[in-house]
């Protein structure tokens, strides 16, 4: 079926590469950081460093989670160390808040990394008014997207329902579960290194590769059915 935006009463937003474009590169900074202290652990130099970090990514959805099951490192430990990045590289985003701001309903963030983080980067991009809530990894048990648990605690926890929420994400693989348990899914292809690895189309409503041209698309759309309604 086609998205439907008047069936929404609760949109759930990614937060990297999804609410601000990836030509700021802001990962850029948390590989360096990765790399560090993966190098820092092992004892390794970085080119091993970085091998190992994709892939404790690719096969389990975070590179924290490959080094908590190999290695037992403490999650806050890293996370405060990856995430200490310059967020200077985000820019104000007015026209991002006004059309998320127009939304009817809920917003929430839904991310892999912690709140804290996402604080300071809704912070620098003056949206962090234009949401309820954040679901983050320590919330998540360290049980990152797209492992079911993530999304069945966010579910629970902020009382969705499914069948009422809409998923934006740019990873592509982290919209299948979403889609199985009723929502809507919006790929936001950003044209990043692992945006489309596991791509399920039958996973995807929508396709878009600009947040603030979509979101004028769905308040047309709303317009247009408040008014022949």
């Amino acid at each position: 079926m086609p998205f439907d935006p008047t069936r929404v009463d609760c949109w759930i937003f990614d937060l990297d590469n999804t609410l601000y474009p990836s030509r700021v590169n802001l990962f850029s900074q948390i590989d360096v950081l990765m790399g560090r202290f993966i190098a820092e652990l092992l004892g390794c130099d970085l080119d091993e460093a970085r091998r190992v970090q994709k892939l404790y990514f690719h096969d389990h959805g975070t590179t924290l989670a490959g080094l908590m099951h190999y290695h037992a490192v403490n999650p806050r430990e890293f996370l405060d160390y990856v995430h200490a990045v310059d967020m200077s590289v985000l820019a104000d985003a007015p026209r991002l808040a006004d059309r998320l701001m127009a939304l009817p309903g809920r917003r929430l963030i839904f991310t892999n990394a912690d709140a804290t983080y996402a604080a300071r980067a809704l912070d620098a991009l003056g949206i962090a008014d234009c949401f309820e809530g954040v679901w983050d990894i320590h919330a998540m048990e360290y049980r990152p997207k797209p492992e079911m648990h993530a999304y069945a605690g966010l579910i629970a926890h902020f009382g969705i329902d499914p069948a009422r929420a809409v998923f934006v994400e740019d990873t592509a693989r982290n919209l299948p579960p979403a889609k199985a348990i009723g929502m809507q899914t919006v790929w936001i292809d950003m044209a990043t290194e692992w945006g489309d690895r596991a791509k399920d189309d039958t996973a995807i409503d929508v396709q878009i590769d600009d947040m603030p041209t979509w979101l004028d698309a769905v308040a047309g759309e709303l317009a247009q059915a408040r008014r022949l309604g």
